[in-house]
């Protein structure tokens, strides 16, 4: 299935996969014109907002929603792109070294071979699948676990390639991501071989980025990436509107109107004690967390409107008093 202006409006239920919690995921009409823009374009794309308003999960509805394997990495102060690419545990093949002190000679090339210790990156499975798994299967000491993909999955039904917060990396690692992404191809020099898109595969991956603002990303690396802007409504009306309408989503067989309305209601004092403040405000993971907490503890109305006056702050206010 491909990205098309039929999703616009779509619901989507998430299944559980790995770290990833269910979920129901709702496309915005902007939202689908960037995923398509993107996908024919043959560019990256980088999604900014506030954290909350779900830029990740938009990578993942995109996946399922198309049916294409979904991968995802998140980004710390350490990773660097070769990261995405491959890793290789030099420490346990030092410790390998260390073994066979005392092994025949002809042992030894077999079992310090590269190979051994050399585990596909996120990027070498979008873009070559095959030669990722043959890898895999080669590397006795993987640092990552495989990918699992949809049931019935084939390679030549694409990929979704989520790089989760890149503006807490080095601006090396966009730099180089830019490279690799612009080439479609990069080297493992452990093996001499390039990884290159692979001809069993139509259509690139589908990458996107997202950046939650930390830190200012290189102009190159924006001027090749189509971005998409996700912000919460300005005006107290809209918001709260916007909210009610998530929550009937989410959780609209187990509360009523009249507990989605307070909860936003209390989400909005904390926006604005937190903006006057100068701190993160709370968004819309926080009302959906709070909405879920009380519908979880009890399905009586009055009590569910009780709780949110218990438990709110401990759901929307974050910062130290």
């Amino acid at each position: 299935m491909t990205l098309d202006a039929n999703l616009i409006g779509k619901h989507r239920d998430l299944p559980k996969q790995g770290s990833w919690p269910k979920a129901i995921h709702v496309f915005e009409k902007d939202d689908v014109y960037a995923l398509m823009a993107a996908e024919a374009a043959e560019r990256p794309l980088l999604i900014r907002g506030e954290p909350g308003t779900g830029k990740s999960q938009l990578a993942r509805a995109a996946a399922v929603a198309t049916g294409r394997l979904f991968l995802s990495v998140v980004v710390n102060a350490r990773t660097e792109c070769q990261d995405l690419q491959w890793q290789f545990d030099a420490v346990a093949r030092l410790g390998e070294a260390q073994a066979l002190a005392h092994c025949p000679a002809e042992e030894i090339p077999a079992r310090m071979h590269p190979r051994r210790f050399l585990t596909p990156g996120p990027l070498w499975w979008v873009f070559d699948w095959s030669s990722a798994v043959d890898q895999f299967k080669e590397c006795t000491h993987p640092l990552e676990k495989a990918p699992q993909p949809p049931e019935g999955w084939q390679p030549q039904q694409g990929s979704v390639l989520l790089i989760d917060e890149i503006d807490k990396a080095d601006t090396d690692l966009p730099n180089g991501l830019l490279e690799t992404l612009g080439n479609g191809d990069f080297t493992v020099p452990y093996l001499g071989q390039s990884v290159r898109q692979s001809p069993d595969c139509p259509r690139p991956p589908l990458v996107i980025i997202t950046t939650n603002e930390e830190r200012e990303l290189p102009a190159a690396f924006l001027r090749r990436c189509l971005v998409r802007q996700l912000r919460l409504p300005e005006t107290d009306a809209e918001l709260l509107k916007l909210l009610r309408a998530r929550g009937e989503v989410h959780f609209g067989t187990r509360c009523t109107a009249a507990v989605r309305q307070k909860a936003g209601e209390l989400l909005l004092e904390d926006r604005k004690a937190a903006s006057c403040q100068g701190l993160p405000a709370p968004g819309q993971a926080e009302y959906l967390d709070l909405l879920r907490a009380v519908c979880k503890l009890t399905s009586d109305e009055a009590e569910q409107q009780r709780l949110l006056d218990q438990i709110g702050e401990f759901v929307l206010k974050k910062a130290p008093a």
